[in-house]
């Protein structure tokens, strides 16, 4: 079940599954033939929960006699409901095409419920600090002002985001850790008894974790890091180490070359995997910080993410900047 799809609301399907999660626990998750739970399937983490906590929640929790205020009252679900005078999934009779905006409602799939995380509405995937806010460190605001003032200009392509350039998704979707987005926010899952593949939607980034392998190199830095995965009981815990420089210090997560982050994945239910994540780096930040999130089964497909296909926004933006520096030379 995608939950991403329900409406703003405690529907029927939504309450079966909370009553599934409230018997997690005696859960017994499907098996491989050497007895390794089976992660394998289509998953979506589209919700309208963030990485971080916005500052109109003061709870991580949202209270359930609150539930559909709050969720009606998202400023997502809002836009949604309004954005050219359309509900989202309407057909758009080509009005919208001058406004000057690369996305509306029609185009955009981020969910409309908060994540559900172990039974629980959630506000935040960060849950340490209890802010819901990632501690950078001084030096760690530092280094993500430098970085976006040497990868914001319109100088040439190597300039501009690493989604632009469609090297990597946008948004912190391939990880780690795995983010939600405003759209492609499915992952599949392919595993052996040697290797576990997570294919990501967005822009087809795949993640190829060797189980009981070694880390690379620390000279080699390539994009989504170098992971490494091991089973502890029943939970598969993946540890990565040595992202590629541009995606360090610009992603969502920012690492430094002395930082890891730690994912934990564990069959929670029939329709869910908790997806856990420890981020530890003393430069980018004051202390280690945890976040929380559920992958809900879908039963919807992948499509192919043709990045570069139609893509002309990269070079328009470059062109843009030639002709004003024409412009002003004259």
């Amino acid at each position: 079940m995608d939950m991403s799809r329900t409406p703003c609301c405690l529907t029927t399907a939504a309450l079966m599954m909370f009553t599934s999660l409230l018997m997690a626990d005696d859960y017994e998750p499907p098996r491989t033939p050497s007895g390794k739970p089976d992660f394998q399937g289509l998953w979506t983490n589209a919700s309208i929960t963030t990485l971080q906590r916005d500052s109109r929640y003061d709870y991580l929790v949202v209270p359930p006699d609150r539930l559909a205020e709050v969720t009606a009252a998202h400023p997502q679900n809002v836009r949604q409901a309004t954005d050219d005078n359309l509900q989202a999934g309407e057909l758009l009779d080509g009005s919208d095409l001058a406004m000057g905006r690369g996305y509306n409602a029609f185009w955009i799939d981020p969910g409309s419920t908060f994540g559900l995380v172990k039974g629980e509405y959630r506000t935040s995937w960060v849950i340490d600090p209890p802010s819901g806010r990632i501690p950078y460190s001084e030096q760690g605001q530092q280094l993500r002002r430098e970085f976006r003032a040497k990868f914001s200009s319109n100088d040439g392509p190597e300039g501009r985001s690493l989604g632009e350039r469609c090297l990597i998704g946008f948004g912190g979707t391939g990880g780690p850790p795995m983010l939600n987005v405003l759209y492609n926010n499915h992952y599949q899952i392919v595993q052996t008894e040697d290797y576990v593949m997570i294919l990501v939607e967005m822009n087809q980034d795949a993640r190829i974790i060797p189980i009981d392998g070694e880390h690379r190199p620390s000279a080699l830095h390539q994009w989504l890091g170098d992971s490494v995965g091991r089973w502890e009981g029943d939970t598969l815990v993946v540890e990565t180490v040595n992202l590629h420089p541009q995606q360090a210090g610009g992603g969502q997560v920012p690492l430094s070359d002395q930082g890891k982050v730690t994912e934990r994945f564990t069959r929670y239910s029939e329709s869910q995997i908790l997806y856990e994540f420890e981020v530890s780096d003393p430069v980018y930040y004051e202390q280690v910080w945890r976040g929380e999130m559920s992958f809900n089964a879908s039963e919807d497909r992948m499509y192919e993410y043709a990045c570069h296909e139609g893509n002309y926004g990269l070079p328009g933006i470059l062109m843009g900047a030639r002709r004003e520096e024409a412009d002003a030379a004259q």
